[in-house]
């Protein structure tokens, strides 16, 4: 509530109630799904894959239109010209994107292990933002479809200070 006092003319603030909101919500979030993946051992060193030095094969899984995929296609374009990649379009920001994300894990992972698809590691990717823009990458499901995929997942999320759940999970 705003009050004034006469006297003075000052105003006052009143503050019955605070909640946190925004990041500090968000980061406390964070933080318990941090602490309860360690604890079911989903961030274990001997559960990670080991990543292929050199892939035969690399699938992408990153929104068709962002500079992620430009930034990923011209550093391998450069490194490794001659490794044929293959690109799983998905949203990377909004409600729709840890599902799409999860269907696109579970899909090349299942079908790499059925012979359908030739792929050895899978890049998920996605631009810098903020903690909002990037929290489908803290969502505990994509967590789950990392940790379970057959194939190794390296993840690129964010810039370079920007740590996410994925990030733990990924090999």
């Amino acid at each position: 509530k705003v009050s004034l006092y006469q006297p003075r003319g000052n105003y006052q603030l009143i503050v019955d109630r605070m909640e946190e909101a925004g990041d500090g919500a968000l980061r406390r979030q964070f933080e318990l799904l941090k602490t309860k993946l360690d604890e079911e051992g989903l961030f274990a060193e001997e559960e990670k894959q080991e990543v292929p030095e050199l892939p035969e094969s690399i699938c992408i899984i990153t929104s068709k239109t962002g500079a992620a995929i430009h930034d990923v296609l011209s550093v391998i374009e450069r490194r490794f010209p001659s490794i044929p990649v293959k690109l799983f379009p998905v949203p990377v920001q909004g409600d729709e994107a840890a599902p799409a994300i999860c269907k696109a894990i579970k899909l090349v992972g299942e079908a790499s292990s059925s012979g359908k698809l030739n792929c050895d590691v899978i890049l998920l990717v996605r631009g810098g933002g903020s903690l909002e823009d990037l929290w489908s990458f803290n969502e505990e499901s994509v967590a789950r479809a990392i940790f379970d995929c057959p194939l190794p997942v390296v993840t690129g999320v964010g810039h370079e200070v920007d740590v996410t759940i994925a990030d733990y999970v990924a090999d």
